[in-house]
């Protein structure tokens, strides 16, 4: 079953003034890795999740749009972090491009023509493709009282990959699991272990956490995975 995939981050001695400037730090890291170097959205959550968001912007990036150097990662970061709250969650969505399988444009009308189940089993297998889509990643600072203080779980910055389906491929079944799916798996796991390193390097975090929603790790389910096909 798919899973919510997040990336909880601290910092040492953090200080909550230094919030922003930690923001940026982790947007540029994604933006090395993903080549994407501006923010889609931005937001900001008082109290919890379960309120209104009190700031929210959608940046239209495109070059002939008056959106394009606001949502530079400096000045989106700027921006919805005017008004410094402890209470605030502040969140930056990015995009990065990882491999999804997909049939191809007329697929389900041959499959319609395969003359019986396991010849439509067999067109499955034979025609899933591979296209590189749009992911969205959220990436959240926690203000110290946000939320009861969850930061404390969750980190003083929280990355949201979204459903873990990317890196295990379960829309999948077992035998449509061959050598070309498995190397774009990997591919995409690559893109997650970069930037999670990056991050390790580059940031000045003292810890990280990858974790699943289930508490089941990405690890463990990845082998489950494999083990079923093997």
């Amino acid at each position: 079953m798919a899973d919510q995939l997040y990336l909880s981050l601290w910092f040492p001695n953090f200080r909550f003034e230094t919030l922003p400037a930690a923001l940026v730090s982790v947007l540029r890291q994604f933006a090395l890795i993903s080549g994407e170097k501006r923010v889609h959205a931005a937001s900001a959550y008082p109290i919890s999740f379960h309120e209104t968001p009190n700031y929210q912007r959608i940046y239209v990036n495109d070059d002939r749009s008056q959106d394009t150097e606001a949502s530079i990662i400096e000045n989106a970061v700027a921006e919805a972090t005017e008004q410094l709250h402890e209470d605030t969650a502040y969140e930056f969505e990015m995009r990065w491009n990882l491999w999804a399988p997909q049939p191809d444009d007329d697929f389900h009308n041959r499959l319609d023509m395969a003359p019986d189940e396991e010849s439509q089993q067999a067109f499955g297998r034979l025609d899933t493709l591979w296209k590189r889509q749009p992911s969205t990643v959220r990436i959240l600072g926690l203000g110290p009282t946000f939320d009861d203080a969850s930061f404390e779980q969750n980190g003083h910055i929280r990355i949201n990959f979204g459903l873990d389906t990317p890196w295990l491929a379960e829309t999948l079944d077992d035998d449509q699991l061959d050598e070309d799916a498995t190397k774009h798996i990997q591919q995409n796991i690559e893109m997650l272990l970069a930037f999670t390193l990056s991050v390790e390097k580059n940031c000045g975090i003292s810890s990280r956490l990858l974790w699943t929603e289930s508490g089941e790790p990405l690890a463990q389910k990845l082998i489950d995975r494999l083990q079923r096909v093997n």
